[in-house]
């Protein structure tokens, strides 16, 4: 865990003075609201449309996170020195999969407030903390496979594409699980918690690919 923190302390402070991945994410994610407002010719949505609407966004933006996870890494060096150093490799997982949930979780709390602003008919306080919960959730499928396929993808020529041509179809599940989840929360007159089954779905999905990443990231990071 020390090599962890210390890898995630690096990362932290890398954005907090170059401020490359954050404020794209956060800029991109108004632009998508703005288009979607123009777009769907309405004054607010709400229900799945919303759910949906809110997802997509939320799932693009992450993208740009990370596809730059590792490229530091990759252009500095920090790869074969990671290699070299007598620490668990498994610590560089940890590190940069909770360093893109520490930049997820500072998008929500843009994009979310101006998603209700801009665009959600019904008010966000009722539903506020099971929204959170469903966030939570996708923001952990969120880090874990994207790390994993950013690990991948920054080994390649064409690592802007080959990141989303991997990541998009293995978060398929997380995202409907997300997208279905949320929809009773953002409707007119929903529910305050989400349904149970999706709540379910979406931490076996977390379980699964956190095991997952866990047992290959060695044999990534070697290769």
């Amino acid at each position: 865990m020390r090599t962890a923190l210390t890898v995630l302390r690096k990362d932290l402070l890398l954005e907090l003075r170059t401020f490359e991945t954050v404020p794209a994410m956060a800029l991109f994610s108004l632009a998508t609201f703005v288009i979607f407002h123009f777009a769907l010719n309405r004054a607010t949505i709400d229900g799945q449309l919303a759910a949906g609407v809110l997802t997509a966004t939320l799932l693009f933006a992450a993208m740009l996170a990370i596809n730059r996870l590792f490229v530091a890494e990759r252009e500095q060096g920090g790869f074969d020195a990671f290699l070299l150093a007598p620490v668990d490799r498994t610590a560089l997982l940890v590190a940069k999969a909770a360093g893109l949930m520490v930049f997820l979780v500072v998008l929500e709390l843009i994009a979310v407030p101006a998603f209700g602003l801009l665009l959600l008919g019904p008010s966000l306080g009722p539903s506020l903390p099971g929204l959170i919960a469903v966030l939570a959730l996708a923001d952990i499928a969120l880090a874990v496979v994207g790390t994993l396929v950013s690990a991948i993808a920054v080994q390649t020529r064409a690592r802007d594409l080959i990141g989303p041509v991997l990541g998009l179809p293995l978060l398929i599940p997380a995202l409907i699980g997300t997208a279905r989840a949320a929809g009773p929360l953002l409707a007119a007159h929903g529910s305050g918690s989400p349904p149970a089954k999706w709540l379910a779905m979406l931490a076996l999905y977390d379980s699964v690919f956190a095991l997952l990443a866990y047992a290959v990231f060695d044999f990534l990071l070697e290769d």
